[in-house]
């Protein structure tokens, strides 16, 4: 037993270690690796609708548009109009209390006859001196004070006068009158409160004129200049949209909010209401601002760039197109130049292509 046991382990020794393998049958034949067959790609078309998506709130006001106020100080003790009232030019909008106002121009006008009757005084004083100055009666001094005394009540008469016409204005200023015709589109105060000089109490609104305004970050308007074309809609008829053209934009930012507020002339015949909300997108159908979501951007060293997805038939491949691209906003970044409308762009994994790749179908977003 032990010598066949030395001999079992013999031949296990001098046995190759290729003997020990599984078989051919069980392992399978080695194969050569084959590539696999080209990626979908997740892509948009740069005229696809897709810029609705951007669209930035505005609103719908007058171009000709004024806060009215007192320009004195008093209690409110009527107002006539309402929001959406329609005035016309000399229609009078609100009324102050004009009890301390009348007694006022009151004091002023005793003030006006006070002084009057100085002056009558003086000159009389001044007129009888001088009969004695001629016969060396009255000294040269006598004379002299004379006329100074005349002088200052005639100034003192002008003073009284402009105090009186000052608090007669102040008394007409308690009639607010509306300056030309409009709406009445906003209502500060209501009758009874004490409003300061100058304090809005409504606001006037021409309605001759309409525009539409929006607020941007300064970055945003990279490109955007007057003259640019805009398209405005209502969020419950989102078919009836309208062509905008950018009439200005503020030449200073708000200070809380770093916007740039852009005011957008509408044509005469709009359907919107003043005070209205309203969406608004660069560009129009005809004239279509290109817009794709921030994800499709790379940037690098180079510059900035996307991938393009170009097909001939079945085959496509991606290649990479340099363009140049307004600060995102919302998401989205509208592209100044490099693509042409139906362009078809990637915008999953754009990290991971390389120039001339082959890619297959097209997948939505």
């Amino acid at each position: 037993m032990r010598h066949a046991m030395i001999l079992l382990a013999a031949l296990a020794v001098a046995t190759p270690a290729a003997a020990l393998q599984l078989p051919e049958w069980l392992v399978g034949k080695p194969e050569a690796q084959e590539a696999g067959p080209p990626r979908p790609v997740v892509s948009v078309l740069v005229e696809d609708g897709h810029a609705d998506d951007g669209w930035i709130p505005g609103l719908i006001q007058s171009r000709n548009q004024v806060q009215m106020g007192f320009q004195t100080l008093g209690r409110m003790t009527e107002r006539r109009v309402d929001l959406g009232d329609r005035v016309a030019a000399g229609d009078v909008l609100a009324l102050l209390s004009t009890e301390d106002l009348a007694a006022t121009t009151r004091a002023a006008r005793a003030a006006v006859q006070a002084a009057e009757v100085q002056e009558r005084t003086a000159a009389a004083t001044l007129e009888r001196t001088q009969a004695l100055a001629r016969r060396n009666v009255a000294s040269n001094a006598q004379l002299e004070q004379a006329q100074q005394a005349a002088t200052a009540a005639t100034a003192a008469v002008e003073q009284a006068r402009s105090e009186l016409l000052q608090a007669e204005d102040a008394e007409g200023f308690a009639r607010m009158t509306a300056p030309f015709d409009g709406v009445i589109s906003a209502v500060y105060e209501t009758p009874g409160t004490v409003v300061g000089a100058g304090s809005p109490v409504l606001q006037l609104s021409g309605g001759q004129e309409i525009e539409a305004v929006i607020d941007l970050p300064e970055q945003s308007l990279i490109g955007v200049a007057p003259g640019a074309q805009f398209t405005i809609w209502h969020r419950n008829d989102p078919d009836l949209r309208v062509t905008a053209v950018l009439d200005r934009i503020d030449p200073v930012a708000d200070s809380a909010t770093r916007t740039r507020r852009l005011y957008l002339a509408l044509p005469q015949d709009e359907p919107f209401r003043l005070g209205a909300l309203v969406r608004v997108r660069f560009g129009t159908a005809d004239a279509p601002m290109l817009s794709l979501p921030i994800e499709a951007l790379i940037d690098d060293d180079a510059g900035r760039f996307v991938w393009r997805v170009d097909r001939e038939g079945r085959d496509a491949h991606v290649t990479r197109v340099e363009v140049e691209a307004a600060a995102p906003y919302r998401g989205r970044v509208s592209i100044t130049s490099g693509l042409e409308a139906g362009d078809e762009i990637v915008v999953r994994g754009v990290n991971s292509l390389a120039e001339g790749q082959a890619v297959a179908r097209r997948l939505e977003p």
